[in-house]
C-alpha cells in the first residue's frame, strides 16, 4: 500500500492522491519501509509500504459497470458487454486456468495410454444425425455449403479402417439447435475412440482417466471402481439417466398399488401402459408450508407435470384422514395406503409428493424436484463427487405405422 498522511506528505500531493479513484494507472516514486500498522499475511507485500514522494497519473478511468475484485451478483447480460472486464475476475480466471490444466492433463494421460491426437476437419459434408448442421456457404462453389460437424463421426471411421486403432482430439463441435441452460451452438467435447477393446476395457481406460485428471486437478480421489446402475434402474429411482447420487432422496414406483382406487387422476394413469404413478417421500416435510408445496407444483409444471399431489403423514400408525393429512386420502383405499406408506418408509411426520402422468414426465418432473429438494433442504450426502456409469440403455426402432422411435430392447 502507499499512504498519504497529512502533516508528512507534501500538500500538493496529497490533494492529487485524493482524486483517485478505481481503476486509475498510476506511478509512484517512494520509499519502502516496514508497514506501520497490522500487517497483511494474505499479500506477499502485506508488510511493507510506500512513503510516496512523486505521484504520476498515467491514464484516468471511469468507474467500472461492476466490482472487478468480488464476486459480485452482476446481470449476465452486462458481464458480456464488458467481456473484458469480466475475464479479470478472479473466479473466472480460475475457470480458464482449471480449464487449461484439464486439457493438459487429458493429453498427458492419453499419450501414456498409446493414443494419437489427431485433428479432424472443421468444414465437411453436411451429415444426417440428430441435430441440425450449421452451414457455410462456399464462394468457390456457388449455391453448395459446408457443414460444421456435430462430432468429427465421419473421420473418426476413416481413421479407424486405415489402422489407427487408438486416436483422440479435444473436439470442437457445433450443433443449431435451441438453446438451454446446458445446451450452446458451440462447444468442446473430448472425442475418444479405439478397436479391439469390449465394454469393460473402454470403460476401464475411461475411468483412470478421469481418476488422475480429478486428482491431478483439484485433488480429489474418485471411487474405484465406480458405482454401475443400469438404465431402468436409474429411471425407476432417480427418474434421470444422470442421477445426482449425491441426493439421498429416491422415487419409489406406486402405479400397480393404484389401478383400483377411486382417485381417477392416479387410476386412469396407473391402467395406462404408458403411465407411470411415482411418489417421492421428504423426511421431516410435513413441516412445508402451503405456499412451499405450491411452489413445487409450480416447478413440476415446467416438465410437463399438471400437478402435484401429496400426503402430510402427521401419524403413521393410522392409515387414514386422522394420520394423513391431504384432500386425496378419502379416494384411496387402506391397500393402497398401506403400499404407499410401507414401500417409502414414511415415518410421522414426514411429506409424500405423487405425479401421475405418462412415464417420461413423471420421470422428469419427479427427477428435477428431487435435486432442486434435495439441494435446498439438505438431503445431500455430503460427498463432492459421485461419479457413475450407467448402462443398458434402450435401443430404439423406427415404428412407421406410429411414426416415431420405439424402445425395442437392450
Amino acid at each position: 500500500q502507499v499512504v498519504f498522511e497529512e502533516g508528512s506528505t507534501d500538500k500538493a500531493l496529497l490533494e492529487k492522491a485524493a482524486k483517485l479513484r478505481s481503476e486509475f494507472v498510476v506511478a509512484i516514486v517512494g520509499t519502502v519501509e516496514k508497514r506501520s500498522g497490522a500487517v497483511n499475511e494474505n499479500l506477499a507485500t502485506g508488510a511493507i509500504e510506500i512513503k510516496p514522494e512523486e505521484l504520476r497519473i498515467l491514464s484516468e478511468s471511469e468507474t467500472p459497470p461492476f466490482p472487478i475484485e468480488e464476486n459480485s451478483k452482476t446481470k449476465e447480460e452486462v458481464r458480456l458487454k464488458y467481456r473484458f472486464l469480466d475475464l479479470r475476475r478472479p473466479d473466472i480466471q480460475r475457470n480458464l486456468i482449471m480449464r487449461s490444466k484439464v486439457a493438459m492433463l487429458t493429453r498427458e494421460f492419453m499419450s501414456k495410454e498409446g493414443f494419437l491426437e489427431i485433428e479432424t476437419p472443421m468444414l465437411t459434408k453436411s451429415t444426417p444425425e440428430g441435430a441440425r448442421d450449421y452451414l457455410v456457404p462456399s464462394r468457390v462453389h456457388p449455391g453448395s455449403f459446408y457443414g460444421l460437424p456435430q462430432s468429427p463421426q465421419l473421420f473418426k471411421q476413416l481413421l479407424m479402417v486405415a489402422g489407427f486403432d487408438r486416436y483422440y482430439q479435444i473436439a470442437k463441435c457445433f450443433r443449431d439447435e435451441d438453446l438451454r441452460a446446458d445446451r450452446q451452438p458451440e462447444f468442446t467435447q473430448v472425442d475418444i475412440e479405439t478397436s479391439f477393446l469390449n465394454e469393460n476395457e473402454i470403460t476401464s481406460i475411461m475411468e483412470d482417466l478421469l481418476r488422475y485428471v480429478f486428482k491431478e486437478a483439484i485433488g480429489a480421489d474418485l471411487p474405484n471402481p465406480f458405482p454401475r446402475l443400469t438404465y431402468d434402474e436409474a429411471m425407476h429411482r432417480f427418474g434421470s439417466d444422470k442421477p445426482d447420487l449425491r441426493v439421498t432422496l429416491e422415487l419409489t414406483e406406486i402405479t400397480d398399488a393404484v389401478k383400483d382406487v377411486s382417485f381417477k387422476v392416479f387410476a386412469n394413469v396407473a391402467n395406462n401402459e404408458n403411465g407411470r404413478v411415482a411418489a417421492l417421500r421428504i423426511p421431516g416435510g410435513a413441516s412445508l408450508t402451503r405456499g412451499e408445496i405450491d411452489a413445487y407444483g409450480t416447478f413440476v409444471a415446467i416438465y410437463g407435470a399438471k400437478g402435484l399431489a401429496y400426503i402430510k403423514v402427521n401419524d403413521a400408525s393410522q392409515l387414514n384422514e386422522n394420520g394423513l393429512q391431504s384432500p386425496i386420502v378419502k379416494n384411496l383405499h387402506e391397500a393402497a395406503l398401506t403400499a404407499i406408506v410401507e414401500r417409502t418408509g414414511a415415518q410421522s411426520g414426514d411429506l409424500i409428493f405423487f405425479c401421475a402422468d405418462k412415464a417420461k414426465v413423471v420421470n422428469d418432473a419427479l427427477g428435477a424436484l428431487r435435486v432442486k429438494i434435495g439441494h435446498e433442504k439438505g438431503f445431500v450426502n455430503g460427498n463432492a463427487w459421485e461419479p457413475l456409469w450407467v448402462v443398458d440403455f434402450p435401443m430404439f426402432d423406427y415404428d412407421e405405422e406410429s411414426k416415431r422411435w420405439v424402445a425395442c430392447h437392450h
